[in-house]
């Protein structure tokens, strides 16, 4: 099974989890949260992280979505994952955006990692735009 790992700072990737549920079904099922709490030391998250990492199968594989890269969840989060030889063969994308995971989460089982890393980022980009609002005119008001 191939479990998504969204990784951030504070309650985001919780956050983050709950929206994805209301429009992924199942498939929610098979993600992970990981969030480094106010104040709380990288060694304290490694911990935690590495209870769940060992309450999963052994032939898991993974796709990690981060807040950034480079914070401290994220190192912390990829030291596990290579302590036990898994981060070689896992997708590590920072970033994230609610677009981004919704297409990883619905594709991360049919998708290689390449191809699913290509999707993932033409999606999070593609989701970047402006809202623009506009007003009624009276020449609108004429059409009616």
């Amino acid at each position: 099974m191939k479990y998504m790992l969204l990784v951030s700072h504070g309650d985001f990737s919780a956050g983050l989890k709950q929206t994805l549920s209301m429009f992924a079904g199942d498939a929610i099922d098979s993600v992970l949260t990981v969030g480094l709490k106010p104040d709380e030391a990288a060694d304290t998250l490694e911990t935690r992280f590495e209870a769940t990492f060992a309450s999963l199968p052994s032939d898991a594989e993974y796709v990690v979505l981060a807040d950034i890269i480079g914070g401290s969840p994220l190192t912390t989060v990829c030291k596990v994952l290579a302590n036990h030889g898994k981060l070689a063969d896992t997708l590590v994308l920072g970033g994230v955006n609610f677009s981004m995971a919704l297409t990883v989460l619905l594709s991360k089982d049919t998708m290689d990692n390449e191809s699913l890393k290509a999707k993932a980022l033409e999606e999070a980009g593609g989701a970047m735009k402006q809202f623009v609002v506009t007003t009624p005119t009276e020449s609108d008001d004429d059409d009616i």
